[in-house]
């Protein structure tokens, strides 16, 4: 089981992702109207453009496991992405991309290299302006109605890349905020759906941040909460390749 929890606790996508008019009241919007209002729910296109990289540093819980550890995540453009997790009573776990090849290490398994469907899902996932290329990164992307999430009523839409599986996202009417997304994620075993709620939006540098997540999966429940976000730090290229002699 703590091998299983480990699996998704790497599946965990870090990165940091005012209502744009044009939304009637009772009209229907448009795939392109919804993503268009999220970046500017978010900060607006050049605000976002201008942070290059991301390091930020967090903390998770497994309540029903009584698990917890510490996370440290670096991103940089156009898409490379280290993750690196400490956890409690089990030791350090990573997985990373340097834009080219993806990894992941853990005590149990060691370091491998991933491949095929988990291989183009840390590619996509590793896309530093991934709100800015929704078009580019998506081969369809769908309108799929009204939902409520919580207090928030939600428009639908749903992103299929090449490669990897569809995602699900709900774009909160009023704010335009991304407030919960669903995907099968991809791991050794196989694909496992979750289902992640983002909340606590804060702005670091103009772009808002969800500083907590919240993931469902099927055999658990875990939280994670930022507590510290910094952009445009130097990040030496060579952090994000797999170790030397692995």
């Amino acid at each position: 089981m703590k091998r299983a929890v480990i699996t998704m606790i790497l599946g965990l996508a870090f990165a940091a992702t005012a209502g744009a008019a044009g939304l009637g009241q009772g009209a229907a919007p448009t795939v392109e109207q919804i993503l268009d209002k999220y970046v500017q729910a978010i900060g607006g296109k050049a605000a976002i453009e201008k942070q290059t990289s991301m390091t930020a540093k967090g903390s998770f819980e497994i309540p029903a496991m009584g698990m917890g550890g510490n996370a440290e995540v670096f991103a940089k453009a156009p898409n490379k992405t280290l993750i690196v997790v400490d956890v409690s009573g089990y030791g350090v776990v990573q997985q990373g991309f340097n834009g080219s090849t993806a990894w992941a290490s853990d005590p149990t398994q060691g370091i491998r290299e991933k491949s095929g469907a988990e291989l183009a899902s840390a590619k996509l996932e590793s896309e530093f302006h991934k709100e800015l290329k929704f078009k580019q990164l998506f081969s369809k992307l769908e309108f799929k109605g009204k939902e409520k999430v919580g207090d928030h009523d939600t428009y639908v839409v749903v992103a299929t890349p090449t490669g990897s599986s569809p995602q699900k996202m709900y774009f909160d009417v009023t704010s335009g905020l991304l407030v919960r997304t669903d995907v099968e994620q991809e791991t050794p075993e196989g694909k496992v759906p979750v289902e992640e709620y983002l909340d606590d939006y804060k702005d670091v540098d103009g772009v808002k941040i969800p500083f907590t997540r919240r993931q469902v999966l099927p055999q658990m429940t875990f939280v994670i909460k930022l507590t510290d976000v910094k952009h445009n730090v130097t990040i030496d290229d060579a952090k994000f390749n797999k170790p030397a002699g692995q």
